[in-house]
């Protein structure tokens, strides 16, 4: 498949890019190598192999959760400085 650098003009448009005349030359070209190597692939017999969601095999890669005793709100507030009630009070960054 080839693509165009009228498709990279309009690809670029919607993302809310500019680029020079060279960068869409070579974009075009870099992208239609891209989906020439992806049509390679898809001649590839995958019948035989089983989806997965990763390359290597990970099992109980997450801990468990275990409860553990926690700080109180007052330990947690003593370092801060700045705070209301049990509330980190912190500057306004938002108009």
């Amino acid at each position: 498949m080839t693509v165009s650098v009228e498709q990279v003009r309009y690809i670029a448009r919607l993302a809310r890019l500019a680029f020079s005349p060279e960068e869409e030359r070579e974009l075009a070209e870099e992208m239609s190598a891209i989906l020439g190597y992806m049509q390679t692939l898809d001649e590839l017999d995958t019948s035989d192999v089983m989806p997965m969601t990763h390359v290597l095999d990970l099992a109980g890669v997450v801990r468990e959760d275990v409860v553990q005793p926690s700080i109180t709100a007052e330990e947690a507030l003593r370092n801060a400085p700045d705070s209301c009630g049990d509330y980190f009070r912190v500057p306004k960054v938002i108009d």
